[in-house]
């Protein structure tokens, strides 16, 4: 197969998306098949492509501001250029229902391409998480259901997706899968060596939907420093109620290189992840597969990791009783996850996830 990804980014930006972009593409280039990416490209002003592990990676410039949005420049062109690149393709696999750069670009391919098929993984968490983001999501979300309807098949990476998508847009509940999110080989290769460390950390976009003010609020309750990798337009805020509430103990990082980010969270106490509104599989399974502990306040898909054998804490942080619970507990809970790790590792692994991805998309094309 001939497969276009419509990604808003691409390797070596980081970020969730383009994690998820970036291993499954390369693992069916691997398989035999043709993998291209379109990705949105803040930092140049001209189309350029080039090769990446064996995928073809064409960048188009967007804008985005406050690293949101990826906004594409030169509409009319990329509108050209996209009709163009979709002759002679099989699949159309379009990433991200957070981004105008793919919305708009996947709606093009439909409008001018009928007959193209068509994967959409909206990686979605229900929409804006400020005011002005809100507002914007009352127009855009006619534009993202207008998508959904015309791809053939809707891919949720967790079952939490799935049915937020189904709440938000019956109209196409029955044509969602759920494929999780899985993890790379280099991420395998760790083990956790935390359990003498003084610190906790969180790693991702730091806004303020991800709630970090409970994870400082943990971090002080569990007297461990905390460090925050990662960008958002919540930093500055985020700095100065850690000053406030916990000085000196919080200390906020740019993304890092992945083998230095990898290896801070090995050697960290524990991992915070306090949002809601996000699938748990794929927040929580890189650090659960090196036997990490993980807080959370998602208990959403907590039978699901139960199922599986993961044997961890998910729980609601503002219950001052269950924070000590927890901090009284935690050694047996570690305990059980390192018992169990080896079996989630396998289970998440990319490999086996790649083989269901390429099942569901030969059965469409």
């Amino acid at each position: 197969m001939k497969i276009l990804y419509i990604s808003p980014g691409y390797y070596p930006r980081i970020g969730g998306v383009e994690y998820v972009v970036k291993s499954i593409a390369e693992k069916l280039a691997r398989m035999g098949h043709e993998a291209i990416v379109l990705a949105g490209e803040p930092e140049i002003s001209e189309p350029r492509d080039e090769d990446v592990n064996g995928v073809k990676v064409i960048r188009w410039p967007t804008w985005s501001p406050g690293e949101a949005y990826c906004i594409p420049r030169g509409r009319g062109a990329l509108k050209s250029f996209v009709r163009d690149q979709v002759v002679d393709v099989d699949l159309i696999h379009i990433h991200s229902a957070h981004s105008v750069f793919t919305v708009c670009t996947g709606l093009t391919i439909a409008g001018t391409h009928k007959d193209a098929r068509s994967v959409f993984t909206p990686h979605y968490h229900g929409g804006g998480h400020t005011v002005l983001r809100r507002l914007l999501w009352v127009p855009w979300r006619r534009r993202v259901l207008k998508l959904l309807k015309k791809v053939h098949v809707i891919h949720a990476v967790s079952e939490r997706e799935k049915a937020l998508l189904k709440l938000h847009y019956p109209e196409v509940g029955s044509k969602i899968v759920v494929i999780p999110n899985g993890v790379n080989e280099d991420v395998l290769s760790y083990r956790w060596q935390g359990q003498s460390s003084d610190y906790m950390v969180y790693a991702g976009r730091v806004e303020r939907y991800k709630r970090l003010d409970l994870a400082v609020k943990v971090a002080k309750e569990m007297d461990l420093k905390l460090l925050v990798i990662g960008r958002g337009s919540y930093g500055d805020k985020l700095a100065k109620h850690a000053e406030r509430m916990y000085r000196g103990s919080v200390e906020l990082l740019d993304p890092q290189p992945r083998e230095k980010y990898l290896g801070t969270t090995i050697t960290s106490n524990i991992r915070s992840k306090p949002q809601q509104s996000r699938s748990l599989q794929h927040i929580h399974s890189k650090a659960l597969a090196r036997g990490v502990s993980v807080i959370t306040t998602n208990i959403a898909e907590l039978k699901i990791w139960y199922k599986q054998g993961v044997n961890t804490y998910f729980t609601y942080v503002e219950q001052e009783t269950t924070i000590k619970y927890l901090l009284n507990n935690l050694n047996e809970v570690r305990a059980s996850l390192c018992e169990y790790s080896h079996g989630f590792r396998e289970a998440f692994s990319w490999d086996p996830l790649a083989e269901k991805y390429k099942d569901v998309l030969e059965t469409i094309v």
